[in-house]
Protein backbone atom coordinates (compact mmCIF):
# COMPACT_ATOMS: atom_id res chain seq x y z
CA UNK A 1 0.00 0.00 0.00
CA UNK A 2 1.59 3.96 -0.87
CA UNK A 3 0.70 6.90 1.11
CA UNK A 4 -1.48 7.82 -1.88
CA UNK A 5 -3.94 5.11 -0.89
CA UNK A 6 -4.47 7.70 2.69
CA UNK A 7 -7.06 9.16 3.90
CA UNK A 8 -6.82 13.11 4.56
CA UNK A 9 -8.34 13.43 7.65
CA UNK A 10 -8.43 16.77 10.58
CA UNK A 11 -5.58 17.29 12.62
CA UNK A 12 -5.15 14.18 15.08
CA UNK A 13 -2.17 15.85 17.40
CA UNK A 14 -2.93 18.44 19.97
CA UNK A 15 -2.89 22.45 19.00
CA UNK A 16 -1.27 24.96 20.98
CA UNK A 17 -2.90 25.29 24.42
CA UNK A 18 -3.82 21.77 23.72
CA UNK A 19 -0.49 19.74 25.16
CA UNK A 20 -2.42 18.32 28.23
CA UNK A 21 -4.14 15.91 25.81
CA UNK A 22 -1.31 15.03 24.58
CA UNK A 23 -0.97 11.10 27.01
CA UNK A 24 -4.57 10.82 26.14
CA UNK A 25 -4.05 10.87 22.34
CA UNK A 26 -1.24 8.48 22.63
CA UNK A 27 -2.71 6.38 25.12
CA UNK A 28 -5.95 6.07 22.78
CA UNK A 29 -3.34 5.62 19.48
CA UNK A 30 -1.80 2.47 21.36
CA UNK A 31 -5.27 1.04 22.81
CA UNK A 32 -6.89 1.23 19.49
CA UNK A 33 -3.35 -0.10 18.08
CA UNK A 34 -4.05 -3.02 20.40
CA UNK A 35 -7.25 -3.73 19.44
CA UNK A 36 -5.59 -4.92 15.56
CA UNK A 37 -4.58 -8.63 16.20
CA UNK A 38 -2.71 -8.29 13.11
CA UNK A 39 -0.99 -5.50 13.94
CA UNK A 40 0.52 -6.66 16.95
CA UNK A 41 1.59 -9.45 15.61
CA UNK A 42 3.42 -7.51 12.69
CA UNK A 43 4.63 -5.49 14.87
CA UNK A 44 6.62 -8.68 17.19
CA UNK A 45 7.77 -9.80 13.37
CA UNK A 46 8.99 -6.33 12.76
CA UNK A 47 10.93 -6.33 15.50
CA UNK A 48 12.07 -9.88 15.48
CA UNK A 49 13.43 -9.38 11.58
CA UNK A 50 15.23 -6.17 13.38
CA UNK A 51 16.72 -8.10 16.12
CA UNK A 52 17.67 -11.00 14.02
CA UNK A 53 19.53 -8.67 11.35
CA UNK A 54 21.16 -6.56 13.35
CA UNK A 55 22.21 -8.79 16.52
CA UNK A 56 21.65 -11.88 14.60
CA UNK A 57 25.89 -11.61 12.99
CA UNK A 58 27.10 -11.14 16.57
CA UNK A 59 25.48 -13.70 18.22
CA UNK A 60 25.30 -16.31 14.94
CA UNK A 61 28.36 -15.84 13.19
CA UNK A 62 29.37 -17.12 9.17
CA UNK A 63 31.19 -15.97 6.69
CA UNK A 64 29.69 -13.50 4.18
CA UNK A 65 32.00 -11.71 3.07
CA UNK A 66 34.48 -14.28 1.07
CA UNK A 67 32.57 -16.45 -2.18
CA UNK A 68 35.65 -18.38 -3.01
CA UNK A 69 35.93 -19.05 0.94
CA UNK A 70 32.11 -20.07 1.22
CA UNK A 71 32.55 -21.92 -2.33
CA UNK A 72 35.15 -24.60 -1.02
CA UNK A 73 33.29 -25.59 2.54
CA UNK A 74 32.58 -29.17 2.35
CA UNK A 75 29.77 -31.16 4.87
CA UNK A 76 29.43 -33.96 5.12
CA UNK A 77 31.84 -34.41 2.19
CA UNK A 78 28.93 -32.57 -0.01
CA UNK A 79 29.69 -29.05 -1.04
CA UNK A 80 27.62 -26.49 0.71
CA UNK A 81 26.55 -24.61 -2.91
CA UNK A 82 23.86 -25.20 -3.02
CA UNK A 83 23.16 -27.71 0.02
CA UNK A 84 19.87 -28.67 0.49
CA UNK A 85 17.76 -27.74 4.01
CA UNK A 86 18.26 -29.23 7.35
CA UNK A 87 20.78 -31.78 6.82
CA UNK A 88 23.61 -29.92 9.00
CA UNK A 89 23.10 -28.15 12.04
CA UNK A 90 25.77 -25.76 11.08
CA UNK A 91 23.87 -24.87 7.98
CA UNK A 92 20.18 -25.12 8.96
CA UNK A 93 18.39 -23.21 5.97
CA UNK A 94 21.22 -24.97 3.33
CA UNK A 95 23.90 -22.90 1.35
CA UNK A 96 23.22 -20.66 -1.51
CA UNK A 97 24.76 -20.48 -5.03
CA UNK A 98 27.96 -19.19 -4.13
CA UNK A 99 27.84 -21.80 -0.77
CA UNK A 100 27.05 -19.36 1.46
CA UNK A 101 25.42 -19.83 4.76
CA UNK A 102 21.51 -18.91 3.90
CA UNK A 103 21.10 -17.71 7.51
CA UNK A 104 23.93 -15.42 7.85
CA UNK A 105 22.99 -14.12 4.15
CA UNK A 106 19.71 -12.93 5.47
CA UNK A 107 20.82 -11.20 8.05
CA UNK A 108 23.34 -9.50 5.91
CA UNK A 109 20.20 -8.76 3.20
CA UNK A 110 17.86 -7.82 6.39
CA UNK A 111 20.62 -5.51 7.78
CA UNK A 112 20.58 -4.06 4.21
CA UNK A 113 16.55 -3.82 3.09
CA UNK A 114 15.73 -2.85 6.69
CA UNK A 115 18.43 0.33 6.56
CA UNK A 116 17.64 1.22 3.17
CA UNK A 117 13.86 0.98 3.91
CA UNK A 118 13.93 2.88 6.86
CA UNK A 119 16.40 6.07 5.66
CA UNK A 120 14.64 6.03 2.31
CA UNK A 121 11.10 6.32 3.99
CA UNK A 122 12.50 8.53 6.53
CA UNK A 123 13.97 11.27 4.08
CA UNK A 124 10.66 10.87 1.81
CA UNK A 125 8.35 11.38 4.78
CA UNK A 126 10.31 14.27 5.94
CA UNK A 127 10.64 15.80 2.54
CA UNK A 128 7.34 15.39 0.98
CA UNK A 129 5.92 16.78 4.40
CA UNK A 130 7.83 20.44 4.19
CA UNK A 131 7.48 20.24 1.13
CA UNK A 132 3.29 19.80 1.42
CA UNK A 133 3.37 22.34 4.41
CA UNK A 134 4.78 25.30 2.77
CA UNK A 135 2.83 24.81 -0.47
CA UNK A 136 -0.54 24.74 2.04
CA UNK A 137 0.74 27.65 4.07
CA UNK A 138 1.98 29.60 1.36
CA UNK A 139 -1.19 29.41 -1.15
CA UNK A 140 -2.09 30.94 -4.26
CA UNK A 141 1.03 31.44 -6.64
CA UNK A 142 3.47 29.42 -4.40
CA UNK A 143 0.65 26.35 -3.82
CA UNK A 144 0.23 26.31 -7.61
CA UNK A 145 3.54 25.73 -8.68
CA UNK A 146 4.84 23.57 -6.40
CA UNK A 147 1.66 21.29 -6.36
CA UNK A 148 1.97 21.06 -10.37
CA UNK A 149 6.15 19.80 -9.56
CA UNK A 150 4.08 16.93 -7.16
CA UNK A 151 1.87 16.34 -10.48
CA UNK A 152 5.07 16.04 -12.71
CA UNK A 153 6.34 13.28 -10.24
CA UNK A 154 3.53 11.20 -9.37
CA UNK A 155 3.19 10.77 -13.11
CA UNK A 156 6.35 9.37 -13.79
CA UNK A 157 7.02 5.48 -12.53
CA UNK A 158 9.23 5.76 -9.56
CA UNK A 159 10.78 2.32 -10.36
CA UNK A 160 11.30 3.79 -14.19
CA UNK A 161 13.44 6.57 -12.29
CA UNK A 162 15.11 4.34 -10.25
CA UNK A 163 16.60 2.14 -12.31
CA UNK A 164 18.00 4.79 -14.72
CA UNK A 165 19.84 6.58 -11.46
CA UNK A 166 20.96 3.10 -10.49
CA UNK A 167 22.06 2.51 -13.83
CA UNK A 168 24.10 5.38 -13.77
CA UNK A 169 25.79 5.90 -10.98
CA UNK A 170 26.13 2.58 -9.29
CA UNK A 171 23.95 0.67 -6.69
CA UNK A 172 25.45 1.15 -3.82
CA UNK A 173 23.61 1.10 -0.33
CA UNK A 174 24.02 5.23 -0.77
CA UNK A 175 22.92 6.13 -4.26
CA UNK A 176 19.88 3.63 -3.62
CA UNK A 177 18.79 5.19 -0.40
CA UNK A 178 19.08 8.69 -1.54
CA UNK A 179 17.29 8.21 -4.95
CA UNK A 180 14.32 6.34 -2.90
CA UNK A 181 13.73 9.11 -0.72
CA UNK A 182 14.25 11.47 -3.11
CA UNK A 183 11.40 10.33 -5.62
CA UNK A 184 8.97 9.09 -3.33
CA UNK A 185 7.99 11.89 -1.52
CA UNK A 186 5.33 12.91 -3.94
CA UNK A 187 2.58 11.69 -2.33
CA UNK A 188 3.50 12.62 1.34
CA UNK A 189 3.16 15.85 0.24
CA UNK A 190 0.14 15.90 -1.58
CA UNK A 191 -1.53 14.43 1.97
CA UNK A 192 0.29 16.93 4.50
CA UNK A 193 -0.75 20.19 1.79
CA UNK A 194 -4.59 18.64 2.26
CA UNK A 195 -4.64 18.92 5.88
CA UNK A 196 -2.11 22.04 6.33
CA UNK A 197 -4.92 23.59 4.40
CA UNK A 198 -7.49 23.25 6.93
CA UNK A 199 -4.81 23.62 10.10
CA UNK A 200 -3.95 27.13 8.63
CA UNK A 201 -7.80 28.76 9.48
CA UNK A 202 -7.45 27.04 12.73
CA UNK A 203 -7.31 29.65 15.82
CA UNK A 204 -4.17 29.27 17.45
CA UNK A 205 -2.61 29.60 14.05
CA UNK A 206 -4.16 33.10 13.84
CA UNK A 207 -2.95 33.42 17.22
CA UNK A 208 0.71 33.05 16.34
CA UNK A 209 0.00 35.34 13.73
CA UNK A 210 -0.90 38.09 15.79
CA UNK A 211 1.79 37.35 17.92
CA UNK A 212 4.35 38.40 15.12
CA UNK A 213 5.11 34.83 14.46
CA UNK A 214 6.92 34.51 11.17
CA UNK A 215 5.45 31.65 8.13
CA UNK A 216 8.46 29.69 8.64
CA UNK A 217 8.14 29.41 12.24
CA UNK A 218 4.18 28.78 12.43
CA UNK A 219 4.88 25.90 9.98
CA UNK A 220 7.52 23.78 11.55
CA UNK A 221 6.81 24.55 15.22
CA UNK A 222 2.56 24.19 14.38
CA UNK A 223 1.86 23.13 11.14
CA UNK A 224 3.80 20.03 11.34
CA UNK A 225 3.95 19.16 14.71
CA UNK A 226 -0.02 18.90 14.41
CA UNK A 227 0.28 16.31 11.13
CA UNK A 228 2.60 13.94 13.52
CA UNK A 229 0.09 11.40 13.20
CA UNK A 230 -0.37 11.47 9.33
CA UNK A 231 3.67 11.56 9.10
CA UNK A 232 4.11 8.28 11.03
CA UNK A 233 1.80 6.61 9.04
CA UNK A 234 3.47 8.14 5.83
CA UNK A 235 6.84 6.96 7.43
CA UNK A 236 5.74 3.27 7.84
CA UNK A 237 4.23 2.76 4.13
CA UNK A 238 7.07 4.53 2.83
CA UNK A 239 9.42 1.96 4.60
CA UNK A 240 7.48 -0.88 3.48
CA UNK A 241 7.43 1.04 -0.43
CA UNK A 242 11.31 0.96 0.01
CA UNK A 243 11.77 -2.24 1.20
CA UNK A 244 9.63 -3.54 -2.05
CA UNK A 245 11.22 -1.46 -4.47
CA UNK A 246 14.89 -2.53 -3.20
CA UNK A 247 13.70 -6.17 -3.56
CA UNK A 248 12.71 -5.29 -7.09
CA UNK A 249 15.74 -3.54 -8.30
CA UNK A 250 17.69 -6.60 -6.46
CA UNK A 251 15.73 -9.12 -8.47
CA UNK A 252 16.54 -7.73 -12.19
CA UNK A 253 20.00 -8.03 -11.30
CA UNK A 254 20.50 -3.92 -9.64
CA UNK A 255 20.69 -4.83 -6.06
CA UNK A 256 23.57 -4.21 -3.83
CA UNK A 257 26.65 -5.42 -4.78
CA UNK A 258 28.81 -8.33 -3.38
CA UNK A 259 30.00 -8.92 -1.03
CA UNK A 260 27.02 -7.43 0.35
CA UNK A 261 23.51 -8.47 -0.79
CA UNK A 262 19.72 -7.88 -0.07
CA UNK A 263 16.84 -10.16 -0.62
CA UNK A 264 15.94 -9.46 -3.84
CA UNK A 265 19.44 -10.43 -4.82
CA UNK A 266 19.30 -13.34 -2.95
CA UNK A 267 15.91 -14.34 -5.03
CA UNK A 268 17.50 -13.59 -8.43
CA UNK A 269 20.64 -15.56 -7.29
CA UNK A 270 18.33 -18.42 -6.41
CA UNK A 271 16.21 -18.54 -9.49
CA UNK A 272 18.99 -19.50 -12.02
CA UNK A 273 19.66 -22.96 -10.25
CA UNK A 274 15.40 -23.18 -9.52
CA UNK A 275 14.65 -25.14 -12.79
CA UNK A 276 17.60 -28.10 -11.32
CA UNK A 277 15.84 -28.86 -8.48
CA UNK A 278 17.04 -26.24 -5.96
CA UNK A 279 14.09 -24.74 -5.37
CA UNK A 280 14.60 -23.99 -1.83
CA UNK A 281 17.20 -20.95 -2.17
CA UNK A 282 13.82 -19.13 -3.37
CA UNK A 283 11.53 -19.63 0.06
CA UNK A 284 13.86 -17.91 2.40
CA UNK A 285 14.40 -14.51 0.81
CA UNK A 286 10.84 -14.64 -0.61
CA UNK A 287 9.23 -15.18 3.00
CA UNK A 288 11.01 -12.59 4.78
CA UNK A 289 10.29 -9.86 2.20
CA UNK A 290 6.92 -11.23 2.34
CA UNK A 291 6.50 -11.15 6.17
CA UNK A 292 8.11 -7.86 6.53
CA UNK A 293 5.88 -5.41 4.49
CA UNK A 294 2.94 -7.03 5.24
CA UNK A 295 3.98 -6.39 8.71
CA UNK A 296 4.74 -3.01 8.20
CA UNK A 297 1.20 -2.14 5.93
CA UNK A 298 -0.98 -3.72 8.66
CA UNK A 299 1.59 -1.57 11.57
CA UNK A 300 0.54 1.60 9.09
CA UNK A 301 -3.45 0.57 8.78
CA UNK A 302 -3.65 0.29 12.51
CA UNK A 303 -1.47 3.74 13.36
CA UNK A 304 -4.19 5.07 10.77
CA UNK A 305 -7.14 4.31 12.44
CA UNK A 306 -5.61 5.02 15.71
CA UNK A 307 -5.15 8.44 14.37
CA UNK A 308 -8.33 8.83 12.75
CA UNK A 309 -10.46 11.68 14.94
CA UNK A 310 -13.24 9.74 15.09
CA UNK A 311 -11.88 6.91 16.43
CA UNK A 312 -10.38 9.10 18.93
CA UNK A 313 -13.58 10.32 20.17
CA UNK A 314 -15.23 6.93 20.62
Amino acid sequence: MSVTDLEVTESVAPSAGESSTVGGVYTLVWRTFKENRLAVVGLGILIFFILFSFVGPYVYKTNQSNGYVASQVYIHGVSAVNYPWFKSWSFPLGGDTSGFNIVGRLMVGGRTALSVGILAGLISTLVGSAWGAIAGFRGRITDSVMMRFVDIGLSVPGIFLLIVIVVLFGSSSTTITLTLGLTSWFGSARLIRGQTLGLKSREFVSAVRVLGGSGTRIIFKHILPNTIGTMVVIATFAVADSILALAGLGFIGLGIPLPNTDWGSMLQNATIYAPDGYWWDIVPAAICIILVVMSLNYIGDALRDGFEVRLQKR
